[in-house]
């Protein structure tokens, strides 16, 4: 197979922002570029191999072995790491019954578990904590609440408690939270959640901090039971509340003890409760942290004037409002803005709103605009991209906009910042939104996009297959020239990376052979030699090698008569297809080729000629004509340069092992004069990947067989010591220790 060198290649190597000028930039890279901690690989291990670990019972579940304990916070975080996995269900969630784990704060998250089996695993525990954010409609609301309401130890203890997105029974009416006596931090978010609970939570004993964002909430007045403890309140998007703004502020203006208050709204909403807000005086006195976003009305001046009676606060959000520009903002120590008129407010946007689609959506658009030239490599922004991705897969502006600014984020120079995981995480990420949006083609072009850059394609961890899957659709769907050639591009480096089973199990493999084909004679019989071509001449090149299944399809969509004119594949290599090159036609213009002045045309031809003639069945009838070849085989390996010479194409394999039975032919010494050649010359160029390469597949012996076989010519046992001496060079300077494995 075939990679062209890019002129302008540049190394991979990681270049991290300067910790003066992006302290948190630094700090991710350090952080994505660390190893995983011991702790967590052996949780993973653990959770990868469960079933085989854990014994059965009688009900199907699993049971850990008795002999088993785990501390608290290993206990914790194991849960939370099944729980990330998505393998928390009924079966698996009762290895937590019993007191072989001592579990204190439990994530069950977006988990699909049954009341019965969320009972009997966590509310034996002394829980603190409890975060059921969207899990499945198995579990209700009124059972969690009754489930933890059956430990007396945790109505008086647990602390925190996350419903948020939560399902509740049509038949549902009072939630009794009264019982969780203990209870400090509420969120009800996007639940039904009415009016009526809210007066039951408000008397709360402990209640601080309370999230009743996107509730089926009329009026706040209960609010006010709780006006001396209550220190944070979110009410974003209160959309069904029928109170009048004065009866809303004077609600507000009674919780004296606030220190945090979101009203933020969906811009669509068209609220402008935060101006009025912002014109009183005598409101929220001790208030640090306000968050007006999506309001309607909202001017730098009253946000200003609001935050200098209250120099205290350290943040408001801004975001999708006409607020924010003011120099006010950036000048004054301490503040943290959530907005849209810079990088930094835009992070903090990014941040805060993680969980919110609306004002992700809009923090993407006003990161793309910041980002389309952007020259400096930002790896804490394209982490929190990739948090949005993360937390909405199912919202396509959400999607869209964020792969977008992830192409602006790892466009080619500032990928090389970037730490391999993260762009992993990303590339991913836009894989699942196009399983989850296939025909959104936008999205699909910003995923060719981002996998035209070097450092994704060629160092990047990500499923190849389904990568290749989706270029070589791509391919067949006759897009304009340039969405073309990067399909193309992307083909020929996808095909170095797939196995030959793998490309057997492409059902699109035929058609995009077909396509590029196609490409070829188009180009062909128009006499154009750009950049198309070369790209086109490369994936063929790289998707016929060593693959019967291509090269089958190359051969029934005449591939061997489009390419007389440019013959530069390795069909030869497949035994089985061999026959269909021993034309009159093809051996005249391969043979011509011998002599061309471009070293890797004479040389690939020599390749094709060296596999042809090493099979004496294709001859039986023609045995002068072979001979007649091997002599020009012969002459023109005689008139190339020595094997550590430059050619524009650097040539690559997936395996040595096609050449071994040509370094074995001691009665063809042209064709393993040909073998030779090409091992030294891959060796000489790349010696970490083929030297290796020679070590693992066991061709070393069969170069020190031919430096010592009496039928061997000079020059092949020349060659021969050329590559065991480089070989013996690599693994010194290496300190390899397969070295004293060596047979020398």
């Amino acid at each position: 197979m075939v990679h062209f060198l890019h002129p302008g290649h540049t190394p991979r190597n990681i270049v991290p922002p300067e910790a003066q000028k992006d302290a948190l930039g630094c700090c991710v890279v350090q952080e994505e570029a660390s190893p995983y901690t011991l702790v967590n690989i052996c949780l993973n291990v653990l959770i990868a191999n469960l079933e085989k670990l854990c014994s059965e019972r009688p009900d199907g579940t699993l049971c850990l072995p008795e002999h088993w304990s785990f501390p608290q916070e290993v206990a914790d975080r194991f849960l939370r790491v099944m729980t990330w996995q998505g393998k928390l269900t009924d079966r698996t969630a009762s290895i937590f019954r019993g007191n072989q784990m001592k579990l204190k704060l439990v994530n069950i998250q977006k988990a699909k578990i049954s009341t019965a089996a969320f009972i009997k695993a966590f509310c034996h525990h002394k829980l603190i904590e409890l975060n059921a954010t969207a899990v499945h409609a198995d579990l209700p609301v009124p059972d969690i609440i009754s489930g933890l309401c059956s430990n007396s130890w945790i109505q008086q203890n647990l602390r925190c408690l996350l419903l948020d997105s939560t399902s509740i029974p049509q038949n549902s009416r009072l939630l009794f939270f009264s019982q969780l006596t203990g209870l400090r931090i509420l969120s009800v978010f996007n639940v039904c959640f009415h009016t009526e609970d809210l007066a039951n939570v408000s008397q709360l004993p402990r209640l601080e901090s309370l999230d009743i964002s996107n509730t089926l909430v009329t009026d706040i007045s209960a609010l006010l039971t709780c006006k001396d403890r209550l220190k944070s309140l979110t009410m974003h998007y209160l959309k069904c509340l029928s109170m009048t703004k004065p009866q809303i502020l004077a609600v507000i203006r009674g919780l004296t003890c606030l220190l945090h208050l979101d009203i933020s709204v969906h811009r669509q909403l068209k609220s402008d409760l935060a101006f009025h807000l912002l014109q009183q005086k005598d409101i929220l006195p001790n208030v640090v942290s306000l968050d007006i976003s999506g309001g309607s009305c909202i001017t730098d001046e009253a946000v200003e004037l609001f935050i200098q009676q209250r120099p205290a606060m350290q943040f408001v959000g801004l975001l999708a409002t006409d607020a924010g520009t003011s120099d006010f903002f950036t000048a004054k120590q301490g503040l943290r803005v959530a907005g849209g008129a810079s990088m930094s407010q835009i992070s903090e946007a990014l941040s805060r709103y993680r969980n919110r689609s609306c004002f992700m959506k809009e923090a993407l658009c006003r990161l793309f605009t910041e980002t389309f030239s952007m020259e400096v490599t930002m790896p804490a922004i394209l982490k929190l991209v990739a948090v949005g991705m993360r937390n909405h897969p199912l919202d396509l502006p959400v999607q869209f906009t964020a792969s977008a600014c992830a192409l602006n984020l790892t466009r080619q120079g500032l990928a090389k910042g970037m730490p391999v995981r993260l762009l992993s995480e990303v590339t991913c990420l836009l894989f699942k939104a196009l399983k989850n949006f296939p025909h959104y083609q936008q999205l699909q072009k910003n995923c060719l996009l981002s996998l035209t850059n070097s450092r994704i394609l060629v160092d990047v961890p990500f499923d190849r297959f389904d990568a290749a899957k989706f270029v070589m659709r791509w391919l067949c769907k006759h897009e304009n020239p340039k969405m073309q050639t990067m399909a193309v591009s992307v083909t020929s480096i996808l095909a170095l990376q797939l196995s030959p089973e793998q490309m057997a199990q492409l059902e699109e493999l035929f058609m995009a052979v077909k396509e590029l084909l196609a490409i070829v004679k188009q180009k062909t019989t128009k006499n154009l030699d750009d950049v198309t071509l070369l790209f086109t001449l490369k994936a063929l090149w790289n998707l016929t090698d060593g693959s019967p299944a291509a090269c089958k399809h190359f051969i029934e969509n005449q591939g061997l008569e489009i390419f007389i004119q440019v013959l530069e594949n390795n069909i030869a290599e497949i035994r089985e297809l061999s026959s269909k090159l021993v034309t009159e036609d093809a051996l005249k213009h391969i043979n011509s080729l011998l002599c061309s002045r471009e070293m890797e045309v004479s040389y690939f031809a020599a390749g094709i000629i060296a596999h042809l003639t090493s099979d004496r069945q294709l001859w039986i009838s023609r045995d002068f004509q072979r001979r007649a070849l091997l002599q020009d085989l012969h002459a023109a390996i005689q008139n190339w340069p020595s094997s550590s010479c430059k050619m524009t194409a650097l040539v690559t394999y997936r395996s040595l092992k096609t050449f071994f039975p040509l370094l074995g032919n001691f009665s063809q010494p042209e064709v393993q004069l040909w073998a030779l050649w090409a091992v030294c010359h891959v060796c000489s160029k790349n010696p970490s990947k083929y030297c290796k390469m020679l070590v693992e597949e066991e061709g070393l012996q069969l170069l020190c067989d031919i430096q010592e076989h009496s039928e061997a010519t000079p020059q092949a046992q020349q060659i021969a010591a050329s590559i065991l001496n480089d070989f013996r060079m690599h693994f010194m300077n290496y300190q390899r220790p397969t070295l004293c494995q060596m047979p020398f």
